[in-house]
């Protein structure tokens, strides 16, 4: 209903309350009304709005309780992963995940990292019997067929096909790890099987969430660093 079409309605109420067929309302009515309006309105939530960590500040004074200082390409990589997971909305049990398996599976370094990066390309082409398509990223996309879906679901036109090193850009990366991570590209197993669409997730439900990426492997130990950036995203107002 628009302004004109409310006020014509509020005019014709208040003359059958009178009986009066020339009643109108008042400056004073009118004022009322605004006054009650404005009162009473609150803006919808947008639910396609993306999520951010809300205190920035908090955030990485909570997580360098207990990384330590971090370098500017940490931050970076924070940033590209804090934007994708915010882009798919994930709530802070997902997110507190995502962030830990990124800083695991990276070294703690946050960039990302070609499969068996301590090693030379010339190893890679010898051993990795997939080679080229071996794993790249925050998370390790591997076999020509799964770069191929990467670039088919998300929307990269032909680029990762092409080019596999393009999985190494920190924010194709992250949102190759957002995608995999919430409908299970790397083992079937995804987020929604482990961990709570909202409130927080317990150790327990992290040890399990391993298994979305390497069965068991050390996943224990990735669970305690998720806890930790749980309550780091707490402390920083994930919303």
């Amino acid at each position: 209903m628009s302004a004109a079409d409310f006020f014509n309605s509020a005019r014709a109420y208040k003359r059958e309350l009178t009986g009066n067929p020339l009643d109108t309302l008042s400056q004073e009515d009118v004022d009322a009304i605004n006054a009650a309006t404005a009162a009473r309105w609150q803006p919808a939530e947008n639910e396609n709005a993306a999520k951010a960590v809300g205190q920035p500040q908090a955030f990485f004074g909570a997580v360098r309780a207990f990384t330590g200082d971090l370098a500017q390409s940490q931050i970076d990589g924070f940033s590209a992963l804090l934007t994708a997971i915010g882009a798919a909305r994930w709530p802070c049990s997902w997110c507190a995940y995502g962030l830990a398996t990124a800083y695991w599976e990276t070294n703690k370094t946050l960039q990302p990292v070609k499969e068996a990066y301590w090693l030379s390309e010339s190893w890679r082409k010898e051993h990795l019997h997939y080679y080229p398509w071996y794993g790249r990223g925050y998370v390790q996309l591997t076999w020509q067929r799964n770069y191929e879906r990467a670039d088919e679901e998300l929307d990269l036109g032909g680029q990762l096909s092409l080019d596999p090193d393009f999985a190494l850009k920190p924010d194709i990366a992250a949102r190759i790890l957002v995608a995999g991570m919430e409908q299970g590209w790397f083992t079937t197993k995804k987020l929604a099987d482990y961990l709570p669409s909202d409130g927080a997730g317990g150790f327990d439900a992290f040890k399990g969430a391993r298994r979305i990426i390497n069965r068991q492997d050390r996943a224990s130990e990735i669970a305690k660093i998720a806890v930790k950036f749980q309550d780091a995203l707490a402390a920083g107002d994930w919303a």
